[in-house]
């Protein structure tokens, strides 16, 4: 995925954010992939949806949060 207003493809803590937000399946599948293999990427995925869960629509990110803190686990 192209993110918005960024000049790169790693995942940042803003790439993330972005991905969540505003991305289809095939993004989240990468996420995951990633996430997966390395514990740094799900605390880096917990750290991104902290900030937004308290929001009224922040379904995705609760989806995230308890994905990432599950595989922490």
């Amino acid at each position: 995925m192209l993110h918005r207003h960024l000049t790169h493809q790693q995942f940042t803590l803003a790439a993330i954010d972005d991905v969540i937000a505003r991305s289809k399946r095939r993004d989240w599948a990468e996420l995951r992939r990633v996430a997966l293999q390395d514990r740094l990427m799900l605390e880096k995925v917990l750290r991104v949806c902290q900030a937004h869960v308290a929001g009224p629509y922040a379904q995705r990110y609760h989806f995230w949060k308890h994905y990432a803190k599950r595989h922490l686990a």
